[in-house]
């Protein structure tokens, strides 16, 4: 079912009933958001896609990129309501404790899908991969380099690959399976940096992003933070 341009309270009742009945919704229209969580974030108003699908993922999206500029895992609460001049969607969960707010100004487009997907996605190439090349062969990150463990828990996140070099400093190893940009970079750096408040303070950490390849501007920031990049295919090309 779709609305076009529908009224606030007809919008309403037709998201309520939508996530009630564990259906894709999508919302398009004029909208601010806000983030508050782990940190704190602001959009001002623009024209965004807001999806919320069945598992509890809310995701924002403008008329650039593929990734979503907000988002919210899965297991989140939805909730829709009118206030004056604005329907408000909440997304919300309590561990960690986030909230993620789309007020809209405007709803241009209310649509609501029963899916049914019961196939399983094949995919080939992916990180698990890349990391399995790694483990079984720990010299093509580079040589000495020792893994000790994986997915280790940090206050920021799981370090894909946990490991030492060959002189017994500490390293973090973040893995992509495609070309990555400043992102990636960031979240290296936020898995270094939590890793050295858990270690003594004079620990050495290396940060490696191991990718096919960096934008430009990625590669920028690695120098700028001190962390490193090792170039390499999620599968063998031999």
């Amino acid at each position: 079912m779709t609305l076009e341009q529908p009224a606030f309270e007809t919008a309403c009742e037709t998201i309520s009933d939508g996530v009630a009945r564990d259906a894709l919704v999508t919302i398009f229209g004029r909208c601010t958001v806000e983030y508050d969580g782990r940190a704190s974030s602001r959009l001002d108003a623009g024209d965004r896609h807001v999806m919320c699908k069945p598992d509890g993922t809310m995701l924002v999206h403008t008329d650039e990129g593929q990734q979503p500029v907000n988002w919210q895992p899965p297991g989140c609460t939805h909730e829709v309501f009118c206030e004056s001049e604005e329907l408000r969607l909440e997304s919300y969960r309590s561990t960690p404790e986030e909230r993620l707010l789309v007020a809209f100004e405007s709803v241009l487009q209310v649509s609501v899908f029963l899916v049914s997907d019961s196939s399983e996605l094949t995919l080939v190439g992916t990180e698990e991969d890349l990391r399995e090349r790694i483990l079984e062969d720990p010299g093509l990150l580079e040589p000495g380099f020792r893994p000790l463990a994986t997915e280790r828990d940090t206050p920021a996140g799981a370090i894909d690959i946990y490991g030492e070099d060959s002189v017994g400093r500490a390293v973090v190893v973040e893995l992509k399976r495609r070309r990555v940009g400043p992102d990636a970079v960031s979240q290296l750096r936020r898995y270094v940096d939590a890793l050295e408040r858990d270690l003594h303070a004079d620990a050495s950490i290396r940060g490696v992003l191991v990718a096919p390849s960096v934008t430009d501007r990625a590669e920028g920031l690695l120098a700028e933070h001190g962390l490193e990049f090792v170039s390499l295919e999620p599968t063998s090309t031999a």
